[in-house]
């Protein structure tokens, strides 16, 4: 049983798709899959005397401006001793993939005030708008006040409190019945962006006519052909799940100064260099040395070079073995990169965070 299981698995890898590939669906996104904001104005009730105050006329005016919508009309001077309110701004984010009416996602909470903390307090209904001026109320907005960060009393947020009055889909294809993949900034370039136009022409294209088109680096527009078009779920799932082979990534060394993380991708290359730090010098030799018992080579790594594919890891191995072997602290490595960039003998490119 356990050798048939093994020749299953091993005839599904044999008709799977070719090593060293990603899904179509793993480096793009469709256009249209993106997130929106909601904004709104409103008020927190029921503070501890942790409000604006009454001497704080905006928050006062709109209590004044709430109360007389409710039949309850009040002057600012008659709430001059109010302390239990604070005005807030609100932000609610519509998930990339679209929200209906009736959903609920959770609105955060500003105060724009005088209030000391929002501990306690309740948001007051409150319409909450599109991005585009006039877009008209889309959701609306109430609950407790929870706060995430105790050392930031004035900032919380209404978990799920953002209730949809109105559908918000995201819309992924155009009146031509075409949609465009974008693919993810590490991703794009022009190769990529023709060959996953090439692998849904190839493999998607009944009549030989092309589907996909490589606009720019960064989009390909697809044509769902005309049979689909009244069900397209079934084409842009098939476009998704292609296979796209890797394609070698350009030699890249990330930074941060802040954290001390470096980052190497690609083949990096240094040219034979001699690199002196704090009293201690080395050089790369090309070839290295053939080790013997008389004359050992010695290393002490405080790096490993992660190379799961056994290919173009030598050269990156040459720049490692030069930061491992003068022992330095981060911030220093980082700063012998850089003057290696600025000589010209790390041969990639160098992105400082």
């Amino acid at each position: 049983m356990v050798r048939r299981a093994l020749f299953i698995l091993i005839a599904v890898l044999s008709l799977g798709s070719p090593a060293k590939a990603v899904k179509v669906a793993d480096i793009t996104r469709i256009s249209g899959q993106r997130t929106n904001l909601l904004t709104g104005l409103g008020l927190v009730y029921g503070l501890k005397g942790t409000g604006d105050g009454g001497d704080f006329q905006p928050a006062i005016k709109q209590l004044a401006s709430m109360l007389g919508k409710f039949s309850d009309p009040a002057t600012v001077k008659e709430l001059t001793n109010v302390s239990n309110v604070a005005i807030v701004s609100l932000t609610a984010t519509i998930p990339s993939n679209g929200v209906r009416n009736g959903d609920h996602i959770d609105v955060y909470v500003t105060s724009i005030g005088a209030a000391g903390s929002l501990r306690g307090g309740r948001l007051f209904v409150t319409p909450m708008i599109g991005p585009k001026p006039g877009s008209g109320i889309f959701a609306l907005s109430e609950g407790p006040i929870q706060l995430e960060d105790p050392s930031t009393p004035t900032v919380g947020v209404v978990k799920t409190g953002c209730v949809m009055e109105a559908d918000l889909p995201a819309h992924y294809i155009d009146d031509a019945g075409r949609f465009t993949l974008v693919i993810d900034d590490p991703s794009a370039s022009w190769t990529m962006a023709s060959t996953i136009a090439k692998i849904i022409n190839d493999g998607l294209s009944d009549d030989g006519q092309p589907l996909a088109t490589a606009v720019d680096p960064k989009n390909v527009i697809v044509i769902i052909p005309a049979a689909e078009r009244a069900r397209p779920d079934g084409f842009i799932s098939r476009v998704q799940l292609l296979p796209v082979t890797l394609l070698p990534t350009e030699a890249r060394v990330q930074v941060n100064d802040k954290t001390g993380t470096i980052i190497m991708t690609g083949d990096v290359e240094i040219s034979p260099v001699v690199i002196s730090h704090k009293g201690l010098t080395i050089s790369t030799i090309a070839p290295p040395p053939i080790p013997t018992p008389r004359t050992p080579v010695i290393t002490d790594k405080s790096a490993i070079a992660i190379d799961t594919t056994n290919q173009g890891g030598a050269k990156l191995q040459e720049l490692l073995n030069a930061l491992d072997a003068i022992k330095v602290p981060a911030e220093d490595r980082i700063a012998i990169i850089k003057e290696l960039y600025k000589t010209g003998k790390l041969h990639a490119k160098l992105i400082v965070e």
